[in-house]
């Protein structure tokens, strides 16, 4: 895990350009959207595409609500809880394609918006997620990022984790596996053999060996353990995702 000083603004550059690629790749998918995929079921149970697509625009407003705080010192309105973002999710799922896919590309083109604005002395200013934990404004680029490329995948639209790209994959499992390392995760060792990387967690336990997207679809609860090897059966992930660790103060 970085600190709050970690990142010099060609990091904050690239990370831009990561999400914004994330972006341009979702929105190349929804281009096909029609009324009758929209209300199909998603990969989420519970979910269709529509829900999908509406939690993605208000996640995305939720990112844009932190950098204003973290450019401004002042929160620009009131910030939607729990229970306004889950009315929200409810009431805009039952839009056409149209609507859905206008709103999540306004909504996103607002929060690149807002990321480009940021003056890079701001950058390190600690903000709060909804959950209570606190990180450093850049991080939630990170955020933004891990939300479009999973729940692209959780369309069901043909972007699969194979899809995924290298340095995306490497990142979310540098941070998926520190968090469980904190967390007492009960696995020895993970090892990405596409990445040439591997992490140990624990003296004791069951080992996992795959492609690292596979890996991540499994952490993340995207996919089953059946395209990894191991040497014992593996333990369930918890629900994705965790805080970071060791996090920010």
């Amino acid at each position: 895990m970085t600190d709050t000083t970690d990142l010099d603004r060609a990091d904050i550059s690239l990370l831009l350009d990561d999400v914004s690629g994330s972006a341009a790749r979702l929105g190349a998918t929804l281009d096909v959207l029609t009324d009758l995929k929209a209300r199909e079921p998603s990969g989420l149970p519970g979910w269709s595409r529509g829900h999908v697509i509406t939690h993605l625009a208000r996640s995305a407003d939720v990112y844009r609500w932190l950098l204003t705080v973290a450019r401004t010192g002042a929160e620009p309105g009131p910030r939607a809880d729990a229970a306004t973002l889950d009315r929200a999710l409810r009431d805009g799922a039952q839009r056409d394609a149209a609507g859905l896919v206008t709103d999540l590309r306004r909504s996103l083109d607002r929060l690149l918006d807002e990321a480009t604005a940021m003056p890079a002395e701001r950058w390190p200013t600690l903000v709060t997620a909804l959950a209570g934990w606190r990180h450093p404004a850049w991080y939630t680029l990170h955020r933004a990022r891990r939300e479009l490329e999973t729940h692209h995948v959780d369309l069901n639209l043909g972007y699969t984790t194979a899809d995924w790209p290298a340095g995306y994959v490497t990142w979310a499992l540098d941070e998926s596996i520190a968090a469980l390392a904190a967390r007492d995760f009960p696995i020895a060792r993970i090892e990405a053999t596409d990445l040439a990387r591997a992490w140990p967690l624990a003296a004791t336990g069951p080992t996992a060996t795959g492609p690292g997207h596979a890996l991540l679809a499994w952490l993340t609860g995207r996919a089953p353990d059946t395209h990894l090897l191991s040497d014992l059966q593996l333990p369930t992930p918890p629900t994705w995702p965790l805080p970071p660790a060791p996090g920010w103060t």
